[in-house]
């Protein structure tokens, strides 16, 4: 179960990676709960998740002109993974950010991510769900 778990969060950053909307759902479970650090904020439910990522895939990954892992460690809550983002504005402007995601494991499919980060790339990544999003 724990191994299966695990090949799911490498299908879901993999599915993320390649611009995969309907790849990327598939890896979570119904109701998935994204938490937004340290903002502590959080994101609930497949309606919210599912317009997160269609502003992620639509907007924010063309400015990405790379990144790195830089470390990946397995609990048995889930995955996590930090990363160094390399933006490209529509300015022109260069802007690195530094993110650590936490994908959860769930029953039967991630039950979403602990997503760790400034306010800025959070808001860049979100768009205009960055709003929707509660306070914890």
């Amino acid at each position: 179960m724990r191994e299966d778990m695990i090949e799911l969060a490498h299908a879901h950053a993999a599915a993320e990676g390649s611009g995969d909307l309907e790849a990327t759902l598939r890896t979570l479970e119904p109701d998935p709960v994204y938490e937004l650090q340290p903002e502590g904020r959080v994101l609930r439910g497949m309606d919210a998740v599912r317009r997160y990522y269609q502003h992620f895939f639509n907007n924010f990954q063309p400015l990405v002109e790379g990144y790195e892992m830089r470390s990946e460690w397995i609990s048995n809550e889930g995955v996590g993974q930090e990363y160094i983002i390399h933006l490209r504005l529509p300015d022109g402007r260069k802007e690195n950010h530094a993110i650590i995601g936490i994908l959860l494991f769930g029953k039967t499919g991630l039950a979403g991510e602990r997503l760790w980060a400034s306010e800025r790339l959070l808001r860049l990544m979100m768009g205009p769900v960055y709003e929707s999003a509660t306070a914890i």
